[in-house]
């Protein structure tokens, strides 16, 4: 929008110079004409100056009619040849440009008009023609990349949301495959239970029998609605080449992994991962992975500090790093779309995630994840 309301601008800057330079140059033929408006020459600066308002016409009508009316009346006209030569210039016609200057010079030089331009000073016309050919080759180089860079910033701009998209995406298709592996395990486990007491029909009353069939009825419904559900999520259509993603990790078999690698991480946890959802523990392990690993890459020399605190009633994460010495290489290190990923996962549990600057140059990445509601999960056991 703010680039078409400039181009809207410069339009009207143009047609209000189109028309000062043709009323000038009236004004200035008029005057060596002994004052007199309706003349030959009034009608051709007129003419002149329609040429160079018309955009849609043939590229050589403005040039050709500044030439030849320059040529014959010399610096009256000359103003409105310097814009026709800029234009040429500015659109890469340079030889055109080159060609209508010399012409107007010469025919000055053959017919000798009462204002010719060759005076008063020999040299002074050729000189400001130089300028406006110069002038205009500038414009239009400059011109020209700045839209180059505006089409390159678009199609950034374009790449990086489509890379947002797969990193929203590829962390959803992960999602789905952990909860898959959580939910239908267990849900398999009630389905198999149920299905087993439902066979001691004779241990068991009629109603108990009854509640029981029910309950595995829905847990193998449940089940394939979980498939279904999830499976609309997944986005890898080559999930057989890939091992499945284990369902629930280790962080802290993970810290240790990262210390053995030589980075210093200190670690304070609070209750117990049993307190805590099976997403909520995945969710946890994404993002320590995460914000070790940015640690790793920005700021390999610096001491990490990580805080897990499973609740309830929410799951806390913070991590946080100082700023490295090794500035040289933490900047040569490009940002990912790891946190992108983290960022849909956390919404997509209810809670919020923070990521950025933490003051005095530390980074600082926290998450708040709260637990399910008695409501909304029913009475625990």
């Amino acid at each position: 929008m703010k680039r078409e309301q400039n181009h809207r601008w410069a339009a009207y800057g143009r047609y209000g110079l189109v028309v000062l330079l043709t009323l000038a140059a009236v004004q200035n033929t008029a005057s060596s004409a002994g004052g007199h408006y309706d003349g030959v020459r009034t009608a051709v600066a007129l003419a002149c100056g329609l040429a160079l308002l018309l955009r849609r016409g043939p590229w050589w009508l403005a040039p050709a009619l500044t030439t030849a009316a320059a040529g014959v009346w010399g610096w009256p006209m000359l103003p409105l040849l310097l814009l026709a030569l800029f234009d040429l210039a500015a659109r890469r016609r340079t030889l055109a440009a080159v060609v209508c200057a010399a012409v107007a010079l010469t025919a000055n030089a053959v017919l000798h008009p009462a204002v010719s331009l060759w005076s008063p000073q020999p040299y002074g016309s050729a000189l400001f023609v130089l300028l406006a050919v110069v002038a205009g080759l500038w414009m239009g180089n400059r011109r020209r990349l700045v839209e180059a860079l505006d089409a390159q910033v678009e199609h950034l701009r374009t790449e990086r949301e489509l890379r947002e998209q797969a990193a929203r995406m590829a962390e959803r298709s992960a999602i789905a495959a952990e909860m898959h592996d959580v939910l239908a395990h267990r849900l398999s486990l009630i389905a198999l239970h149920t299905g087993v007491l439902a066979t001691k029909r004779d241990a068991l009353p009629d109603p108990v029998i009854e509640r029981l069939s029910l309950l595995r009825t829905a847990s193998t419904e449940a089940l394939t609605d979980l498939r279904d559900v999830l499976g609309a999520l997944r986005t890898d259509t080559s999930a057989g080449t890939d091992p499945p993603a284990p369902a629930l990790r280790d962080v802290e078999e993970m810290i240790e992994q990262a210390r053995a690698a030589g980075q210093v991480i200190d670690t304070m946890v609070e209750g117990s991962p049993e307190q805590a959802p099976a997403a909520h523990r995945l969710a946890v392990y994404r993002l320590v992975q995460e914000a070790l690993t940015n640690a790793r890459k920005h700021a390999p020399d610096a001491p990490v500090r990580v805080r897990i605190d499973y609740g309830p009633p929410a799951t806390l994460i913070e991590v946080t790093n100082p700023p490295g010495t090794d500035l040289h290489g933490a900047q040569a290190v490009p940002s990912g779309f790891g946190l992108i990923g983290l960022r849909e996962r956390v919404d997509s549990l209810g809670g919020h995630l923070n990521a950025g600057p933490g003051g005095a140059g530390t980074w600082r990445l926290a998450a708040r994840i709260p637990h399910p509601t008695t409501e909304q999960n029913g009475p625990r056991t």
